[in-house]
């Protein structure tokens, strides 16, 4: 027997039925508008229809939607399922076009993809649940619930939004003091409710002020009868960290975490990085060396200035930027802390800074200081979008709930910068900001706030 694990939530039946589904929308467009293709085009049509559902299924895999343990709420799954019709659409009409050598005829393309996602929309809302049914029917696990009666109601409210199909039995407590409908017993008596019921699963909450041992005795019993043992791990009683199940070797694993860790699109982020940095050092490299020159003429001192930031989780890196204020600048921030427009002094903002150059006003109030960035953003130190890299000085004032803002890679603009960081001098606001920009983060989001930030400047509202 296959004792992996790598697929046992991967609903294979819903894979099943995109294809067979898929299929049946392609023969609908067939017999209906079938004489809108040539005989010289059908390779063509089938190769488009190939891609389009290797696509539609590759890219529902990566949106998790065949993972029968998910939530099953349906604009959630439309709205996944329709991105990824969008970018099988994509794939299928390049593939079309590019096969075909005849003349093109967009109609039957058209009217396939209209059939197409209205049995998308039909599967999503009806045919997967009664299907299910049809198919499991007879083979339904019959599952026990331990734990307390509140705690029971809030799981199977849970497991309802699931496409998990289970034959509930009742609930089990962890004391025998209950004497609600679904009772069926105590904890102690687990081999005879098994035995009595037929049981297939048992789901057992493991609350953070219990024992291990006690439970595992009872994960033990359900192995040596081999009946499957789920145990719900109700630990972590914040809800600001997301959480998944995994497993290392033999060993599972609950990990809890506030950044996003979907590896591709961490990879996208990256790739858009390199891409637009190179277009950005190719673009402005007139502007930088004109800058360069303007700077050098102005004052005396390096045309670069280099200052040691704090980076993703802590981690210290040399931020380039076009030196706007005069050698000592540096040295004489301890005399201007005074005026520091920042009252918690978790920042340092100065209207008119009077270590400022003449060349430096310029190119902050139009943040062309900031073009240098773009090679932190090539080397990997720096994103295109993230939140605004501190100071030394100013992480080590950071609590410990502000040293979550550094949990993803510093960016040249992010949620602050955007969103008229001129009028923003309240720290914990600019925490706030990022914090959302982490919670919420997703590929257009960059590009929402990249649009922004140009808006931004366009006002001329300068640069930090």
């Amino acid at each position: 027997m296959n004792r992996s694990n790598v697929s046992a939530s991967f609903d294979v039946v819903h894979v099943i039925l995109d294809v067979f589904f898929q299929g049946a929308a392609l023969l609908v467009t067939c017999l209906i508008w079938g004489d809108l293709v040539q005989t010289d085009q059908w390779k063509s049509i089938l190769s488009m229809f190939f891609v389009f559902v290797l696509i539609y299924i590759v890219t529902n895999r990566a949106a998790n939607i065949y993972n029968n343990t998910l939530f099953f709420y349906t604009d959630r799954v439309v709205k996944r399922e329709s991105v990824s019709f969008f970018f099988a659409f994509l794939s299928g009409f390049l593939t079309y076009e590019f096969n075909l050598q005849s003349s093109i005829d967009y109609r039957f393309f058209i009217r396939f993809l209209m059939i197409s996602y209205m049995i998308i929309a039909l599967e999503t809302l009806f045919f997967l649940k009664i299907i299910d049914r049809i198919i499991n029917r007879k083979h339904i696990p019959r599952c026990i619930y331990v734990g307390s009666k509140d705690s029971y109601n809030k799981f199977r409210y849970f497991l309802g939004k699931t496409p998990l199909t289970l034959n509930e039995i009742g609930y089990v407590s962890f004391k025998d003091d209950d004497e609600s409908l679904e009772y069926i017993g105590c904890i102690r008596d687990l081999e005879q409710i098994i035995r009595k019921y037929n049981i297939d699963q048992v789901f057992i909450m493991q609350k953070r002020e219990m024992d291990i041992e006690f439970i595992q005795q009872y994960i033990d019993l359900c192995i040596k009868m081999g009946v499957t043992c789920r145990v719900i791990v109700d630990i972590y009683r914040r809800r600001k960290a997301f959480s998944y199940n995994s497993s290392i070797g033999t060993y599972p694993i609950m990990t809890y975490h506030t950044v996003c860790m979907n590896t591709w699109q961490a990879a996208l982020k990256r790739v858009f990085d390199i891409v637009f940095s190179i277009v950005g050092i190719v673009v402005t490299s007139p502007i930088m060396i004109l800058t360069a020159i303007a700077i050098k003429l102005d004052s005396p001192g390096p045309v670069i200035f280099k200052q040691v930031r704090v980076g993703k989780n802590g981690r210290h890196f040399k931020i380039w930027k076009f030196r706007s204020m005069y050698r000592d600048a540096e040295a004489r921030k301890a005399e201007l802390q005074a005026l520091n427009e920042v009252g918690d002094g978790m920042m340092f903002k100065i209207k008119d800074d009077p270590r400022i150059t003449r060349v430096g006003k310029f190119i902050r109030k139009t943040s062309i200081d900031e073009l240098p960035q773009f090679f932190n953003v090539l080397s990997g130190s720096m994103s295109f979008v993230g939140t605004r890299p501190p100071t030394l000085d100013e992480v080590e004032k950071y609590t410990t709930e502000q040293w979550r803002r550094i949990s993803i890679k510093p960016g040249i603009t992010g949620m602050w910068q955007s969103s008229g960081r001129s009028t923003i001098t309240d720290f914990k606001q600019v925490v706030g900001l990022d914090v959302d920009y982490i919670d919420n983060w997703t590929p257009f989001m960059d590009i929402k706030i990249l649009f922004r930030t140009v808006s931004e400047l366009f006002k001329l509202n300068g640069s930090y």
